[in-house]
């Protein structure tokens, strides 16, 4: 249990580093440009990506911290990490396969160039571990089929926000009246709005999958855990 934590909390110090790497340059770039400072740093955590990551961070520093202290997380406090956990490997095991399949190589507005090793983490290394920490990882709880819901709530917001602010917003770079994160996204690229639509609505068909097999995955697990603790149970005490 100590030896995961450490290996969870490794993790989320990893992915802080690489956000902070990346936000550092964008800063830098901006400076030297003399472009917005307060449109530059909004746009960066416009970045699902980003978003993304500092809540995997946050999960897993949490996850970590809770199982490190003496005494250990209430039941309450390991079903709340639990629901974290399992947003934030949905999150970004959807960063991974979105990036990968669709934008790898294609340049992104995130203020300056990516810096190689960081984009790697927050695109690559960090979905891999999520998926192995949901295979692997400790202290998960079991949650109700409902939780899909609250699992899907925050993209559904941020994909909000993201039609709504991005004709608001003057793109620092190019100067066009329109920002917006990704070119999916975008209703001035070739395909307009009901390209948008369709990315929109088959990304949606993506998070419920995922998240639904993320929460699939940990109940399972969960289950053969209290299974496994009942047979020993009973071969620890065959007189009960």
């Amino acid at each position: 249990m100590t030896t995961w934590s450490i290996v969870r909390l490794s993790m989320a110090l990893a992915i802080t580093a690489a956000i902070l790497t990346q936000l550092t340059a964008s800063v830098t770039t901006t400076i030297e440009l003399g472009r917005d400072m307060a449109t530059v740093v909004a746009n960066f955590f416009s970045f699902f990506t980003i978003l993304s990551n500092v809540i995997a961070a946050v999960a897993l520093g949490w996850a970590a911290a809770a199982q490190l202290r003496r005494p250990g997380p209430s039941e309450s406090a390991l079903g709340a990490m639990s629901l974290a956990l399992a947003c934030a490997t949905t999150y970004m095991l959807i960063t991974g396969i979105v990036y990968n399949v669709l934008l790898r190589g294609i340049s992104l507005d995130q203020g300056s160039r990516p810096v190689p090793w960081s984009n790697e983490v927050l695109h690559l290394i960090g979905p891999l571990f999520m998926l192995v920490d949901l295979l692997l990882g400790i202290s998960r709880r079991h949650l109700p089929r409902r939780s899909i819901w609250l699992i899907i709530a925050f993209p559904i917001v941020w994909t909000i926000y993201t039609l709504i602010r991005g004709p608001l917003v003057t793109n620092p770079a190019s100067g066009d009246t329109w920002w917006y994160p990704y070119p999916f996204l975008n209703p001035h690229a070739p395909g307009g709005w009901p390209s948008v639509m369709a990315y929109v609505a088959a990304i949606s068909v993506a998070f419920l999958a995922v998240g639904a097999f993320v929460v699939w995955v940990g109940n399972r697990r969960v289950r053969e855990k209290d299974r496994v603790d009942a047979t020993a149970e009973v071969t620890s005490h065959p007189d009960r």
